[in-house]
Parts: C-alpha cells; sequence; structure tokens
C-alpha cells in the first residue's frame, strides 16, 4: 500500500512539473540590450516553439511615436527567438519602443538611449 501511495505521489510531481514547465514556455516577451562599444541596440523577441515557420511583425518606435522601421521577420520551425538590430548613431535621445506584432498578439519594451 505504501508502494502504491508513493509512485502515485511521485507520477504526480512529475506532471505537475512538466505541466509549470509547459504553461513557461508559452510567454511571449521582448527586450533590448544596448551596446555601446558595437554602435548597436539588439532586441530580441522570444515566443513558444513552433512546428511550421511563423511571420511577426517587428516595429520600432521613436521618443516622438513615429515608427521608424517596420517589418517582417520569419520565426522559423522549432525556432522561440528572432533578434534585430539597429545601429546607435543617429538615433534620438530619449525612450524607444521596440513592438512585436505576433498573430492577434503584440509585446512591446522599451529602451533608453541618452
Amino acid at each position: 500500500m505504501k508502494k502504491i501511495l508513493f509512485i502515485t505521489v511521485l507520477l504526480n510531481s512529475f506532471l505537475l512539473a512538466s505541466e509549470h514547465d509547459f504553461h513557461e514556455e508559452e510567454t511571449k516577451e521582448a527586450d533590448c540590450l544596448i551596446l555601446k562599444d558595437e554602435n548597436s541596440i539588439i532586441c530580441k523577441y522570444t515566443s513558444p516553439i513552433g512546428t511550421q515557420d511563423k511571420e511577426i511583425e517587428v516595429e520600432w518606435i521613436n521618443p516622438n511615436g513615429e515608427s521608424t522601421r517596420k517589418r517582417t521577420v520569419i520565426v522559423p520551425a522549432g525556432h522561440s527567438s528572432v533578434y534585430d538590430f539597429r545601429y546607435i548613431s543617429g538615433r534620438l535621445k530619449g525612450i524607444w519602443t521596440f513592438k512585436v506584432y505576433d498573430e492577434e498578439d503584440s509585446v512591446t519594451t522599451t529602451f533608453e538611449l541618452k
């Protein structure tokens, strides 16, 4: 009886852990990194791994609220992230927005150029 109870508790623990890991991977996130020594801004978008190629749209919005670049990017099947980058030189100072449109969702992050 104790063995059956132990096995049941153990299996439930594994199932709950697997379910928790699965739900963690469902998040969609964007983040940007400023590399002054390389004159670059690198933004990364992460989403759940898909079984087919997926088109997303990325948009860079300057501190004045104007879209300075909007382009379509392919997230390849079996991958969960894509990158887009811009040079720092020539960019307005202030808070920029990096926005990603993924199906009916959108994800936004901001960063500041000083």
